[in-house]
């Protein structure tokens, strides 16, 4: 019944279509991606049927923590969504709903009595209860992808529209957000409101479960099997610096892609008037910090509120250097960029405003203003403030300089600006290298790398003899064998990396004859090329004896719009966000877009439904 309001659609899509009847023999590329859709997704539905009970249990031992807790157990499948968006089969979306629902009930059976966090259940209103963004961001991401194949689903849209309001004052319950200040009041929020108080390492770790595991987070555990209550206090130990909760932090800017996902499947014009207003409370902070991302804002609004000003403080901050007892040694542990990038990231794809992005450019400024070449290394700065971290000395600098050159970082700036000076700090190697004519095998070479890494997680998974009460939430991440990397950069033109939660692309596909999100069968796509008003795209058809059709969306969410397309010497003017193209059997063409960037509000809904 998913499909059904597609089904439904009247009529074929409006606008114009071109068809493509040149002959074009199967590039080795095409075939690459076909073979790669099709054993990612078979791989993926033979995880579910070894590791998903029939109620969607994920065969575990479930226990609070965010070391080994619920954010690992569906983050397992984080990635399933997407690939079905990508074109892989009906088959994962089936699983992934199977997987989040039976989830949702698995955790909501728990209980724990040293912390209070679940000692009614991991969730309430299907939302974590109470829980740091670098984690809860971790768990969202398969829902957060989900209304690209799904936006009619209803389940979906409530919980996407009930989970944004929890950010937004909506939940008397859940009241994270204070709109006097513009700020989300703790790093610790979710549907039992924020936490106005210091954690304690048993909020951070849960209670110790009775077994003998694969406990990977220990270093004790790697590849062993130990008695969890006999390494627990060492669990303890890992979080015991990880106390101080109050106040705004970057990490929260990561909340917007739930504004953003509600915005996208409903239109209502409030969730995007809140993403503006958080993101612009932010940049006028960061302003006040000489462009560094604070990382906290104390309850006054005021960078460094919690800290005496000194805004670079704070659990998972810019000077969260601490002793972790877990490994009996020095740790630097910032998460500043976790949120702060997909959040002025989201801002951007919900307003078109390139401000949000001169922000995330101003702070790698400053970073690379402090490089320095040690050994014969360029190296950065990963930290600010006082470089003993928890001992107080009253001393400010950059500290801990490592190899470390946020290249990722750097690469998402560049394709979401488009402005060449961003690609400036970029070596020409792998998808950047590929754009920019550096390195013609990227695509084959990347596109046998993942069908590897799919060969590889089925041999895994044949050989895995463990039993759910040797496995805990995270051990099953790493069979997880879907594969998704070379295909969003090569098909759509998008760059997934890290936490970004939110889908800036260049192109999305759709299958016009099921109605379904995804590349048809058959039809194969590579980007070839990216300007700031312009790309270029081949499209093949690898059936030789059918005619395949396929919608070309421009964006991920059609938040830009064709100008133009060429093809074959001629060019056909445009004004739309879609175009349907018809391959005959065994044809295929370069084309070459016009078009104007972040030129619409995001949306979710087909191309035959707008």
């Amino acid at each position: 019944m998913r499909w059904l309001p597609w089904l439904l659609a009247a009529g074929a899509l409006s606008g114009q279509t071109i068809r493509i009847r040149q002959p074009m023999p199967s590039p080795a590329w095409a075939l690459l991606e076909r073979q790669l859709l099709q054993s990612s997704s078979e791989a993926c539905d033979r995880f579910a049927r070894k590791y998903l009970d029939r109620r969607g249990y994920l065969l575990h031992t479930p226990r609070w923590g965010t070391l080994d807790g619920p954010d690992d157990a569906i983050e397992t499948f984080y990635n399933w969504t997407m690939l079905h968006a990508l074109g892989g089969g009906d088959v994962l979306l089936d699983h992934f709903q199977r997987a989040l629902d039976g989830h949702y009930l698995q955790y909501k059976e728990l209980r724990t009595t040293l912390t209070k966090l679940a000692e009614h259940g991991a969730y309430h209103k299907d939302f974590i209860t109470q829980s740091d963004w670098f984690h809860t961001g971790e768990g969202m991401r398969g829902i957060l992808f989900q209304g690209l194949s799904a936006p009619y689903d209803e389940k979906l849209v409530a919980r996407m529209t009930t989970f944004a309001g929890m950010y937004m004052n909506e939940d008397p319950e859940a009241p994270n957000y204070d709109p006097e200040k513009k700020l989300i009041k703790s790093i610790w929020t979710g549907s039992r409101g924020p936490m106005l108080r210091k954690a304690t390492t048993y909020d951070w770790v849960g209670d110790p479960v009775p077994g003998t595991f694969h406990l990977l987070h220990s270093p004790e555990g790697r590849g062993k099997m130990l008695d969890l209550m006999k390494v627990y206090d060492k669990m303890l130990a890992h979080c015991a610096d990880y106390l101080d909760s109050v106040g705004d932090h970057p990490l929260n800017l990561a909340s917007t892609s739930l504004a953003l996902n509600a915005f996208a499947l409903t239109g209502q014009e409030k969730y995007r008037s809140w993403v503006k207003e958080y993101a612009d409370a932010w940049k006028e902070r960061i302003a006040l910090t000489g462009g560094n991302i604070p990382s906290n804002i104390g309850l006054d609004g005021k960078p460094g509120g919690e800290y005496g000003g000194r805004w670079y403080k704070g659990t998972y901050g810019w000077n969260f250097t601490i002793y972790d007892g877990e490994i009996e040694q020095i740790a630097h542990r910032n998460t500043v960029m976790a949120g702060s990038w997909p959040g002025f990231a989201n801002a951007y794809l919900m307003t078109g405003d390139p401000s949000y992005i001169a922000v995330l450019r101003r702070q790698m400024d400053n970073i690379y203003a402090q490089k320095k070449v040690i050994d014969g290394k360029e190296m950065l700065p990963q930290m600010y403030g006082d470089p003993r971290g928890h001992k107080e000395s009253g001393r400010e600098e950059w500290y801990h300089y490592t190899p470390n050159l946020h290249q990722d970082r750097l690469a998402e700036i560049y394709l979401w600006s488009m402005d060449r000076k961003d690609l400036e700090r970029l070596p020409r190697k792998g998808f950047i290298g590929w754009l920019e004519g550096a390195e013609p095998g990227y695509p084959e070479q990347a596109l046998r790398r993942d069908l590897e890494f799919v060969r590889s997680r089925v041999e895994e998974m044949r050989r895995d003899v463990t039993t759910p009460d040797t496995r805990l939430a995270d051990y099953l991440m790493g069979f997880n064998p879907a594969a998704i990397t070379a295909l969003t950069q090569l098909t759509m033109g998008a760059y997934l990396n890290g936490n970004i939660w939110s889908l800036h692309a260049r192109f999305r596909y759709f299958d016009p004859a099921r109605r379904r999100a995804g590349l048809p069968a058959d039809v194969a796509a590579l980007v070839e090329k990216l300007g700031a008003g312009e790309a270029t795209v081949t499209l093949v058809n690898v059936n030789q004896a059918a005619e395949r059709s396929v919608v070309v969306q421009a964006g991920g969410y059609a938040e830009h719009e064709f100008a133009s397309v060429a093809w074959n010497g001629r060019t056909t003017p445009l004004a739309a966000r879609a175009l349907t193209i018809h391959l005959a059997p065994g044809s295929g063409a370069q084309l070459v877009f016009r078009m104007k960037r972040y030129a619409h509000p995001p949306t979710l809904l087909p191309p035959w439904d707008r």
